[in-house]
């Protein structure tokens, strides 16, 4: 028995149980490996007269036997002779594909002057490391492999058990190509080798890892036909089938994101979304991507009509299939879409990105923050487009998503602006639609520097809310946020930067955005500003005992400039709202250090309770203005949709002053 090259079980080990995580990529890697065998035939024939083959005749054979539990996997490519099988698989991490593609690299340098390694497109070979033939250890006690070079009359054996050594025999096989037989290892409380010499497990792995490799996969399948009616049949004969076998390819072998768009139809992108993606509904957008020069990659995403059951679940996971010559690497990966843009679908496939060892990762993020930026692009170009083309379409969208996009402006703290601002739609209470903050801006009123909002937790609630009513009546618009992270969103945004309009424009006007609960709008004149200040003053010893009978519920009670017909309205001063106080304690885990509402009553000294509250304060009925202020309080609570403290003492206060 020959010794392996590196004298280092411990290393054989780690190639066969640490790189890779998943033991059903053997197949891949081993697919893999064959496809690179053919693509060296290949790639010589069109270099040397003398080797003459037909390209339709390159193929790829998987086959099983379930009795003495083994899997092969058969080229008829390049193939190997006694030294190669000696090199190449006797001596660990040494990679023939790799060498082959810098031989080639180099020839075509002297000729070419100087064309290199990084210019070798059109040798597309997958393997590059040498370590993917190890992989077939973590399913096999013991792998053979028989192979016969391009040309050669000999073949020869390699075998080992994947412990200490191998050994090299002469075999027997009719023509060029190499076989690698996997014998199975034994079936385990935990592990189900077996399941990998089964038609189906087989079938599975062939096209989830090695759909699109270039070449013909095939297998021969089991299929049942119906057998001929006899002759001699009665009247109560009952079809009678046979199942036989069928040589199949498996693999699609031209990927859907290679082709041309002029030359796919939509339903062909629609049938490829909804199989590869499992979804029963075609995608609302495709977009097909083709780049080339410094990094070169093919794209394929789409847009789902719908939101996926988890989507809102911490187990959901983001991402776009990653492929590196038609070979799926990674199932999501992450790094290729921005959380904001987390429901989008779709492939990615490159064969310039720099992988791993075990060709389940990267090793160099910074090609894929290269693609990952000019897919957000793409993607923002295509929602814009869908806003201004199909708005209707865009409106179902946003209910889907909207949401993501919203939380991923808050989730940045505003970074993401220039992509998502001009992206978000909010419902007009003036107009009744949704509209996006460009066509607020554009329809609002000669003199309005600033968008309005309101939050809460229904778009009917808010509408008839005092403090919307109330800048309604003033001619400006509101947006009803009903959405519990748009409040987050609109604080993260901060102000929207309204677009030029064309040359020789002044620098883009910034629009604050301004919660009609909170902060002072701007809508009142300084006459109104100091009447209302001079009316605290004269009242002041009413609202410390109206604050006070509040015991903490409020900072402090004032006269209000908002023209409303309700006798008082909760307002905020900072940035924390009533309604974004009330979210942040009912989350999980969030009763301590939650920020407080610094909540300001305002009072409508135009109001009739307004008077009375004023009478009991100067006849020195306290109780009166106790209960009064409470009633008052809960009320304007409910009026803004959130909850009050104690229901039945607010319930027989009211049924008190019924008697």
């Amino acid at each position: 028995m020959r010794k392996f090259k590196t004298e280092s079980k411990k290393l054989l080990d780690l190639m066969i149980n640490s790189i890779y995580t998943n033991r059903e990529i053997f197949l891949r890697e081993l697919i893999s490996n064959a496809s690179d065998a053919v693509d060296k035939l290949y790639f010589r024939s069109l270099t040397d007269d003398s080797c003459k083959i037909n390209r339709a005749d390159l193929a790829i054979l998987v086959g099983y036997n379930k009795d003495e539990r083994t899997v092969t996997v058969s080229d008829n490519g390049i193939g190997m002779d006694k030294d190669d099988l000696d090199k190449n698989l006797g001596t660990i991490a040494h990679s023939d594909s790799f060498e082959f593609k810098t031989e080639q690299a180099a020839g075509e340098g002297e000729a070419d002057g100087g064309k290199g390694l990084a210019d070798m497109t059109d040798v597309d070979i997958i393997g590059q490391f040498g370590v993917g033939f190890y992989s077939a250890f973590m399913v096999g006690k013991r792998v053979r492999v028989v192979s016969r070079a391009f040309g050669s009359d000999e073949a020869w054996a390699w075998e080992s058990d994947g412990v200490d050594g191998y050994t090299i025999e002469p075999a027997e096989r009719a023509e060029h190509g190499t076989d690698v037989i996997v014998f199975l290892k034994d079936d385990s409380d935990d592990e189900r080798y077996g399941t990998f010499a089964t038609e189906y497990g087989l079938t599975e792995l062939i096209k989830r890892y090695s759909n699109y490799v270039r070449y013909p996969i095939q297998m021969e399948v089991t299929k049942s036909r119906e057998l001929p009616k006899p002759d001699d049949a009665g009247d109560d004969y009952k079809p009678q089938f046979e199942n036989y076998t069928e040589l199949e390819t498996i693999n699609s072998m031209i990927p859907i994101w290679k082709r041309k768009k002029s030359e796919v139809s939509q339903e062909e992108y629609n049938e490829f979304y909804k199989t590869d993606f499992h979804d029963f509904e075609d995608p609302l957008r495709t977009m097909s991507l083709h780049a080339e020069g410094t990094l070169t990659y093919d794209a394929l995403m789409f847009v789902p009509a719908h939101a996926p059951w988890d989507m809102w679940s911490k187990d959901y996971k983001k991402g776009l299939a990653l492929y590196s010559s038609g070979v799926l690497i990674m199932d999501k990966c992450e790094e290729l879409v921005p959380d904001y843009f987390s429901f989008m679908r779709g492939v990615v496939d490159s064969a310039d990105l720099t992988l791993n060892i075990s060709r389940e990762t990267l090793q160099h993020n910074g090609q894929l923050r290269a693609i990952a930026r000019r897919l957000e692009k793409k993607v923002k170009t295509e929602l814009a487009n869908m806003l201004s083309d199909n708005r209707e379409a865009y409106e179902g969208f946003f209910k889907e998503f909207g949401r993501t996009m919203k939380y991923g402006l808050y989730s940045t703290y505003g970074q993401a602006r220039d992509v998502l601002a001009d992206l978000l739609i909010f419902w007009s209470a003036k107009e009744k639609r949704m509209v996006t903050l460009a066509e607020y801006v554009s329809a609002a009123p000669e003199g309005q520097d600033s968008i309005f909002f309101a939050a809460g937790d229904s778009r009917e609630r808010l509408a008839q809310m005092p403090i919307v009513t109330t800048v309604l009546a003033k001619g400006y618009d509101v947006l009803l946020c009903d959405e519990n992270v748009d409040e987050f969103c609109m604080m993260a945004l901060g102000a929207f930067e309204e677009p030029g309009t064309g040359e020789g424009d002044e620098a883009p006007t910034m629009w604050q955005l301004k919660n009609v609960g909170g902060e002072d709008l701007g809508l009142t004149t300084e006459e109104e500003k100091k009447e209302a200040e001079e009316a605290t003053e004269q009242n002041a010893s009413l609202f410390d005992a109206m604050r006070e009978a509040l015991d903490g519920k409020v900072q402090k009670v004032v006269v209000s400039t908002r023209l409303t017909d309700a006798p008082v309205v909760l307002t905020t001063e900072g940035a924390v709202s009533l309604q974004m106080s009330q979210m942040l304690k009912s989350q999980p885990g969030s009763q301590e250090g939650v920020p407080e509402a610094q909540v300001v009553m305002e009072v409508n000294a135009k109001h009739p309770v307004f008077e009375v509250l004023k009478a009991a304060q100067e006849g020195g009925d306290s109780g009166k203005v106790k209960t009064y202020t409470s009633i008052l309080y809960d009320q304007a609570m409910l009026v803004e949709g959130l909850p009050i403290d104690d229901p039945l003492a607010f319930a027989q206060a009211i049924s008190a002053l019924m008697k």
